[in-house]
């Protein structure tokens, strides 16, 4: 039963009651119901703050395990990228300068994998961390991209293993005449003194002063690509291709024994020698051509030779003087 108020009213001498109206009491209700809700708002928020509820103890607990492993699975990342690296490191420095071939070019290693769209699932379920998320998958992406790259380079190397013999025995390894007394090496490459102009110009092989009709070898094996008969310049030639990039020329010959399209090995005689084309004298020039540019031969006289009869050949092909023919 609610309590009935009084008042004294002095002009009456009386207790009189006090009416309450319907909008005090909504007044005072309404503020109740403020200084109630403060109140709740300040207990929840100091509760909120200072004490954890189960749910968020767990949610804390699983972000902590989930920074954790994102910790260990960075770190596992930059380890299988730093193993990457090594691996392309002896791939392009050491596997593939024995076979003698281009490293593979950087542009193609860290090809990208893809934009944003690569992951558009992702993003259309709102995931708060997203980005930490795509950079990751990235990673994990171009890991894989390189990893694949890598294993394609070492199938690559494996098939050149397994070539090699193949190639070591295509290479220019040995001097296309007899020269055991290493005295037929007349001039060397380099810039000589063309016979016919008289003037300094690039002599781009070596000649082998050697009488007409003394035979001439294939330095390595391979496939004879042409025989040409000329009155001038390199005169009648000769030109093998030993695969791998190199192409040998043998001019100023006076009689061929092969034809274009017959298979040679290294050491079988393919001509005779002469004095056709613009020679001065009885010669063999001979030239190595690696991947379109000429070498000097001499640098690939490594078989049949002592290391000390190699430097004397060396001696013999650097000492400026006339070359044997004009070109």
């Amino acid at each position: 039963m609610a309590k009935i108020k009084y008042y004294y009213d002095t002009e009456s001498c009386r207790y009189e009651r006090i009416k309450v109206s319907s909008w005090d009491i909504v007044i005072n209700l309404m503020g109740f119901l403020v200084v109630s809700s403060i109140i709740g708002f300040g207990i929840f928020f100091v509760t909120d703050h200072y004490f954890e509820s189960p749910a968020k103890a767990s949610l804390r607990k699983e972000n902590e395990e989930l920074k954790l492993y994102y910790e260990l699975l960075e770190k596992d990342l930059n380890e299988a990228n730093r193993m990457l690296s090594v691996l392309e490191e002896r791939d392009d420095d050491i596997y593939r300068v024995v076979f003698g071939v281009e490293p593979i070019p950087d542009e193609i290693r860290s090809a990208g994998v893809g934009g944003a769209n690569r992951y558009r699932d992702l993003l259309e379920q709102g995931l708060k961390r997203e980005e930490l998320i795509l950079t990751n998958m990235q990673r994990i992406d171009k890991l894989k991209k390189q990893m694949y790259i890598q294993t394609k380079s070492y199938d690559d190397i494996v098939n050149m293993a397994k070539n090699k013999e193949d190639m070591l025995a295509s290479l220019p390894a040995i001097q296309p005449v007899s020269n055991k007394e290493l005295k037929r090496l007349a001039s060397g490459y380099g810039y000589r003194i063309d016979p016919i102009l008289k003037t300094r110009r690039m002599h781009e092989g070596v000649d082998f002063s050697i009488p007409k009709g003394t035979p001439v070898y294939s330095t390595g094996d391979g496939v004879v690509k042409l025989t040409r008969k000329s009155f001038s310049g390199y005169g009648n030639q000769i030109e093998i291709n030993h695969g791998y990039g190199y192409v040998t020329k043998y001019a100023h010959l006076s009689e061929f024994l092969v034809k274009p399209g017959q298979k040679v090995k290294r050491g079988q005689i393919i001509a005779y020698s002469g004095n056709s084309g613009k020679s001065t004298a009885p010669h063999l020039h001979y030239e190595v051509i690696e991947k379109g540019g000429k070498r000097n031969p001499v640098y690939y006289f490594n078989q049949g030779l002592s290391d000390d009869e190699f430097a004397k050949i060396l001696e013999l092909a650097s000492r400026e003087n006339q070359a044997m023919g004009s070109y």
